[in-house]
């Protein structure tokens, strides 16, 4: 079988003070499935979260190491102190605003920046999440999202973006 190219990240991952909470609020806020959860090969006594689309396809997956004690985010440089993750279209923006508010989720209003629409929002770990909207994406093809009950599978996540 002939791999394909990975055009961007394979994977992000960050720290989460809470690996319950962790799971909680990607899989049932913002509908990513938990692909995998397994511990740090270096210390088996903190789990290793992994979250993506349907197949846990490289270039979805975002990880996330349970690390209690970890100091509070300092956005700059030499650091990951956002990334960003993909929705189809503008309109679906609008929806996750309101899916955002609904679950009383700190976010900031949706901005162009370029020809892209951008909504930012804050995760449990007060990490900085950016939703990019790929509708002026030309030549990206999209994966399948992962589908739940609750979110419409036109606007679910569909993979990593800018970090």
């Amino acid at each position: 079988m002939k791999q394909q190219p990975i055009n961007g990240q394979h994977h992000v991952s960050m720290l989460t003070k809470d690996a319950k909470q962790n799971l909680w609020f990607y899989t049932e806020v913002l509908g990513l499935r938990l692909v995998k959860k397994t511990v740090n090969q270096d210390d088996p006594s903190m789990y290793h979260l992994f979250y993506g689309n349907r197949n846990g396809a490289p270039g979805t997956e975002v990880s996330f190491f349970e690390m209690p004690n970890a100091g509070q985010t300092r956005k700059g440089t030499n650091s990951i102190s956002s990334f960003s993750l993909l929705v189809p279209s503008d309109e679906a923006l609008s929806y996750w605003t309101s899916r955002l508010d609904s679950f009383e989720v700190p976010h900031e209003a949706i901005v162009s920046i370029g020809e892209r629409k951008s909504l930012t929002f804050y995760d449990r770990d007060e990490l900085m999440v950016h939703l990019v909207s790929a509708e002026k994406d030309n030549g990206i093809e999209l994966v399948e999202p992962w589908i739940t009950e609750d979110i419409p599978p036109k606007y679910a996540i569909v993979g990593l973006g800018p970090v």
